[in-house]
């Protein structure tokens, strides 16, 4: 009888153990961790995203914002040449590892780096033309393209939450839109006074009509490279760190050969572009930026497994605020009452959608059937 005891005490114990094991292997590969120390661990990261992420927006912005500044391929050019001599620096020093270059998997990859070119090129572009805050809701706007492109293609669903972020997404851009107009029409009489009111408002407009044609354009090419990229990523077996060493690799002779035939590299348009007095400041400035993409990169892979994908992705919705804050802070766009209000009904879309989100993940996770065997019987 004690015998019997003693092994049902002992298969008791081995029972707790393996639990034990088995919930120490899940917090330690899901960063589930709940004490102080872990929650003290997931601030860095998400500060750091958050900091670089600002850092590149307000790098592009000032360098494509010169007045004479249209080597845009140029640009873009310097910055993956950057990006992947550090990308590779970076694994040499052990630090991060991605797969050697193979030629099969450059051809399979290339239509999607050349998706990333036009996605890096048509944003730039709307910078040029339009201010942080606009540029960064009418952004949101990707997201609806990419979530009804999820429908289509992948057999997704939008959930009602997730539609009513849409339909906030959609009012903070109109917003922004006819804040931006109305300010950009009201200066332009007083900036150009003697040449006449009417000439000015009209350049203003137009202008403008050029920026939001970017920034369509901008908008439907990113949802088409996220789209394909989530296709091509099944087929060649990319991680993060593959993709964007192929993205930044495939991409340097497309931009070289685009610069090579569509921008003027005469040396006067040179000296417009990179005047002396700043070139240097803009030189450094462009392979900053370069290197604020590997940053984003790698915070990006640092907060999800810190943190949770969730936590992300609220992180992502959260940090529109500051990205927009920078543009009136170091570049001086126009402070006013639509202005504001677009970015905080922008800043609320992204925690609905944030939200909406993770109410879906967690009922798809619910309505699986539990496959993993039990360690213990249930009481």
């Amino acid at each position: 009888m004690s015998s019997s005891s003693k092994d049902r005490g002992e298969y008791k114990n081995v029972a707790l153990e393996e639990q034990d094991v088995a919930e120490i292997k899940k917090a330690l590969a899901t960063g589930g961790s709940k004490d102080p120390a872990a929650t003290v661990s997931a601030v860095a990261p998400i500060l750091c995203y958050c900091l670089a992420s600002i850092t590149m927006t307000v790098v592009n912005k000032f360098v494509v914002s010169g007045r004479n500044f249209s080597m845009n391929f140029l640009l873009l050019c310097i910055q993956s040449v950057v990006c992947v001599a550090c990308v590779y620096a970076v694994k040499k020093a052990g630090v991060i590892s991605f797969r050697n270059f193979d030629m099969q998997d450059a051809k399979a990859w290339f239509p999607i780096s050349f998706l990333l070119v036009s996605v890096i090129y048509t944003g730039s572009k709307s910078l040029q033309f339009l201010t942080i805050p606009v540029y960064t809701i009418f952004k949101n706007l990707t997201i609806i393209l990419i979530a009804y492109g999820e429908v289509i293609w992948f057999g997704g669903r939008v959930t009602a939450l997730t539609l009513v972020s849409f339909i906030f997404m959609v009012i903070s851009s109109v917003i922004a839109a006819w804040s931006d107009v109305s300010t950009a029409v009201g200066d332009a009489p007083a900036d150009a006074a003697a040449s006449g009111a009417l000439g000015s408002v009209t350049g203003v407009v137009h202008s403008l009509n050029v920026g939001y044609f970017w920034m369509l354009a901008n908008c439907i090419v990113s949802a088409a490279y996220v789209l394909a990229m989530r296709k091509r990523i099944k087929v060649t077996g990319f991680s993060d760190w593959d993709s964007m060493f192929y993205n930044n690799l495939l991409s340097i002779p497309v931009l070289m050969i685009a610069s090579f035939i569509a921008e003027d590299w005469g040396s006067e348009n040179l000296t417009r572009n990179f005047p002396p007095d700043t070139r240097g400041l803009l030189l450094f400035a462009i392979a900053f930026s370069g290197a604020a993409a590997v940053g984003i990169s790698y915070t990006t892979a640092w907060c999800i497994r810190v943190t949770s994908s969730t936590t992300y992705s609220m992180t992502g919705a959260l940090n529109k605020l500051p990205v927009a804050a920078s543009g009136m802070i170091f570049f001086g766009d126009p402070v006013t009452f639509g202005s504001v209000s677009a970015v905080s009904v922008g800043f609320f879309a992204g925690i609905v959608y944030a939200v909406a989100k993770n109410n879906q993940k967690k009922a798809e996770s619910a309505a699986k059937p539990e496959t993993i065997i039990p360690m213990s019987r249930k009481p």
